[in-house]
C-alpha cells in the first residue's frame, strides 16, 4: 500500500511503502506526484520510505522505476530512500550513477534527518 507523505515543504514530494504495493498502485500514485512537481518545481526532489519488504512490490515496478528515471532524467534533483532493506539499497545506488541528481539512502531511524537533507535547497 502507498500513502502520500503529508507536511513536506511544497517542493519536496514523498510516498510512504508498507504492505503490498501493486504495480498499477505505484505508478497512478507516482506519475501525478512527479508530475505536479514538474509544474510547481520544474526540478523533482523526492523521498520514498519503504517499510514493506521488496518482496511485497509487483515485479514490474522495478523496471518501471527505470522508465520513469529515465523519462525525467534532466529533471530529478534530490532523491531520499529511507529503508533498512539492503537488497532496496543496492538497487537505489543503482539510479546513482545513472540518472543525474544527487541520491541518498537512509535508514528508517534517520526519517527525519532524510526528509531534512532533501529539502535543503
Amino acid at each position: 500500500m502507498l500513502q502520500l507523505i503529508n507536511n513536506l515543504p511544497a517542493h519536496v514530494a514523498g510516498l510512504h511503502a508498507f504492505a503490498s504495493v501493486s504495480e498499477i498502485e505505484y505508478k497512478d500514485a507516482l506519475i501525478p506526484l512527479i508530475e505536479n512537481q514538474l509544474i510547481n518545481n520544474h526540478r523533482i526532489n523526492f523521498v520514498l520510505v519503504l517499510e514493506t519488504d521488496i518482496a511485497n512490490f509487483a515485479s514490474g515496478i522495478w523496471c518501471g522505476n527505470m522508465q520513469i528515471g529515465l523519462k525525467y532524467f534532466f529533471k530529478w534533483n534530490k532523491v531520499a530512500i529511507v529503508t533498512d532493506q539492503t537488497k532496496v539499497l543496492g538497487y537505489s545506488d543503482l539510479f546513482k550513477y545513472l540518472i543525474p541528481g544527487k541520491f541518498r539512502n537512509f535508514s528508517l531511524e534517520h526519517i527525519d534527518q532524510a526528509i531534512r537533507w532533501v529539502s535543503a535547497k
